[in-house]
């Protein structure tokens, strides 16, 4: 496999990623803006510009973008992140300037028309109650308020009702013209594909774009606090976190390691002791979350009414006892499964067009694959228990709970357990 990067005269990057064995490809443009771009107005305009990038150009309608994918047996996606939103195609090798052509058109000639907005609006309101019906997804909407509160990076990708409700064709128009700019984006494919050939769609569909422009992102603060929604359901759900790491900080791969070790599978500490030798829930694990100037360490659970109380204070010392014991053996199984999902990751074109985007949005170049593994491979279980007295000890816990959760412990009372 070749990487090969070209950045044209307004700013967008061409990334290619050549897998000539292969019959087809997957390309996208990947914009460096996401919900934590939005003023508080525009809380969840990201989300419905992905919807309504496919609800008709200025040649085409709604109908005609799915059948043009459709007609050659390719398939057409987007999604949006807190930080990037991402436009994708996977099309046999014959059809990626169809693909590429395609893209250009739902990112440059969107129509935004009102009565397709009002219908998609109602779409998203419709989405918003199920996120909220599900315990599962609500806790961690819940959870990010808690740990940004008033802030774009701990709001909803979704946005609330009234604010899905508020937005007119001028609204998402300015939003785009803002954050939809050269220097922000990225065409990367990978797969049967020609670079030069792609460079030439890139020149061909894309040479308006603005350049640049698009302002910063307002630092992330991390505050911490707690929010909890009693309700009827029979299992409650908790997750409890405190500020990780950044993706460019020097803590970032010792972060994502304690979090496997953590709760990364069957075989992590909080799985065999919460769950296989106390029996206290049914599902628990541990995450980290980077973003581009803060992160958030978390475990989550879900347990019955019964053991809520108990649930917490054991968690909370398999984290104090795994910044005193973590080992070298655990430390060489997570960097072994972390390499081996990189490997994985790289037999599939979709997967390897998204993780080269990815990288060159938030580090500027893409990362070859040793100088990932040499970065992991460095991590040591010192290092790695270093870093979990500094992120258990900082004394900021986020809590959120829903379900029957009033014997949850006040999150500053877990904090001060996890400083002692």
């Amino acid at each position: 496999m070749t990487v090969r990067s070209t950045t044209l005269s307004n700013g967008l990057t061409v990334l290619t990623d050549d897998m000539p064995h292969l019959e087809s490809a997957s390309l996208g443009i990947w914009v460096k803006a996401g919900s934590r771009s939005e003023t508080a107005a525009e809380h969840g305009i990201s989300h419905m510009l992905e919807h309504m990038a496919f609800k008709g150009t200025q040649t085409r309608d709604a109908m005609q973008i799915a059948s043009t994918i459709e007609n050659v047996g390719g398939d057409l996606n987007a999604a949006t992140s807190v930080e990037h939103t991402g436009y994708f195609a996977r099309v046999l090798k014959e059809d990626v300037a169809l693909a590429g052509e395609l893209l250009s058109d739902i990112l440059q000639n969107s129509l935004f028309e009102r009565d397709e907005l009002e219908r998609e609006q109602h779409v998203i309101v419709q989405e918003i109650g199920a996120a909220r019906d599900n315990p599962d997804d609500h806790v961690f909407d819940l959870f990010q308020q808690a740990a940004y509160p008033e802030q774009a990076i701990g709001r909803t990708i979704l946005g609330t009702v009234d604010s899905v409700r508020s937005f007119g064709p001028d609204s998402i128009r300015a939003y785009m013209q803002r954050n939809y700019v050269g220097d922000q984006m990225v065409l990367c494919a990978a797969g049967n594909v020609d670079h030069d050939a792609l460079v030439d769609i890139a020149n061909d569909r894309f040479r308006d774009l603005t350049p640049g422009g698009a302002p910063a992102p307002a630092r992330a603060a991390y505050v911490g606090g707690e929010q909890r929604l009693v309700s009827d359901h029979e299992q409650a759900h908790i997750v409890l976190g405190m500020e990780g790491r950044a993706y460019n900080s020097d803590g970032f791969y010792a972060v994502q390691i304690l979090a496997s070790i953590l709760g990364g599978g069957m075989s992590s500490r909080l799985f065999q002791e919460v769950r296989e030798k106390r029996g206290l829930c049914y599902s628990v694990y541990a995450f980290h979350w980077a973003f581009a100037d803060s992160g958030i360490f978390g475990v989550a659970a879900s347990t019955g009414e019964n053991e809520v109380s108990e649930l917490l204070p054991v968690v909370l010392d398999e984290l104090r006892r795994a910044a005193e014991t973590i080992s070298d053996d655990e430390v060489i199984r997570v960097r072994n499964q972390i390499r081996a999902g990189l490997l994985m990751s790289l037999e599939s074109p979709s997967s390897r067009a998204g993780q080269l985007a990815r990288q060159q949005v938030l580090w500027g170049r893409p990362i070859p694959l040793q100088e990932t593994v040499e970065r992991i491979n460095r991590i040591t279980a010192d290092r790695v228990k270093t870093i979990a007295r500094q992120i258990f000890d900082a004394g900021k816990v986020s809590l959120a709970g829903i379900g029957p959760v009033d014997n949850l412990p006040d999150y500053r009372d877990i904090a001060t357990r996890l400083k002692n």
